[in-house]
């Protein structure tokens, strides 16, 4: 009898050990189940949906994100969101990332800190760059990583006209949103093309001729100022943000609850 308590004791030792080795594994697999963080889900949708050169582009797909997670029309979380089926792009949640993926990372971390595009304001959807719908209900908001970002609004145009209308104004936009982020102000694009002197126009006209004034470039319009100024980027974060958006969750049981991919 006395002989038995050592080996108990080892078989109960050596399976806490077990135990604890798997846990270690945890951050990408628990029991064979997949994890993923809130941070994690951000990252990916922000690099499989935007240039990934474009932090303002990263930023504005991060918005919409976040603009769905709020929203009672949409789960309430960041991974729920991305993971619904056929709301992002194919493997967003799976496939690998290369080149791009530290920038996609650190946008993450801002917009769960509270950060957003001030021009995307409420938008909940965006598609390709270029692509035209003969949909009338899509009032466009601002360009940005090779997306365009909309809401939807009753009869917001007549036609399935392009939304770049007024391509210096999105600029002007994208523009703004770069000061936000990375703290430093691009030259504007002028409009129209460069003018020559006066003298020299006056030196091919016949004299009888009065003297032309220059062209003068045009200003470029800005869109609707932006809401507070860029304080706004700092705001607080919102209530899904905080320490939960790092710890990991089950992805299985996120894409089934959603539907799938």
């Amino acid at each position: 009898m006395s002989s038995s308590k050592p080996v108990r004791v080892l078989r109960t030792t050596t399976l806490l050990l077990l135990v604890a080795s798997l846990s270690g594994c945890a951050s990408s697999s628990l029991f064979g189940r997949r994890v993923m963080s809130e941070h994690e889900c951000m990252t990916r949708v922000m690099y499989f949906e935007s240039n990934r050169s474009s932090p303002e582009g990263m930023l504005a797909v991060g918005t919409v994100v976040m603009n769905r997670v709020e929203s009672k029309q949409y789960p309430n979380s960041v991974c729920a969101v991305v993971g619904q089926k056929s709301q992002f792009a194919p493997g967003v949640l799976t496939r690998e990332m290369g080149k791009g993926s530290r920038l996609a990372a650190q946008m993450a971390t801002k917009v769960l800190k509270g950060g957003r595009h001030s021009y995307v304001r409420d938008a909940k959807f965006f598609h390709t760059a270029g692509m035209t719908f003969p949909y009338t209900n899509m009032h466009y908001l601002v360009e940005a990583g090779g997306n365009v970002f909309y809401e939807k609004r009753k009869n917001a145009r007549r036609k399935s006209d392009p939304a770049f209308v007024n391509p210096p104004g999105l600029e002007a936009a994208n523009r703004a949103a770069r000061v936000m982020l990375m703290g430093y102000q691009t030259t504007p694009a002028q409009g129209g093309y460069a003018s020559a002197p006066v003298e020299a126009i006056q030196a091919r006209a016949p004299q009888r001729l009065a003297p032309v004034a220059p062209r003068q470039p045009q200003a470029v319009p800005l869109p609707a100022t932006p809401p507070a100024g860029e304080d706004s980027y700092a705001a607080s974060a919102p209530p899904s943000a905080g320490d939960a958006m790092m710890e990991p969750i089950s992805l299985d049981d996120v894409i089934a609850a959603n539907g799938g991919f």
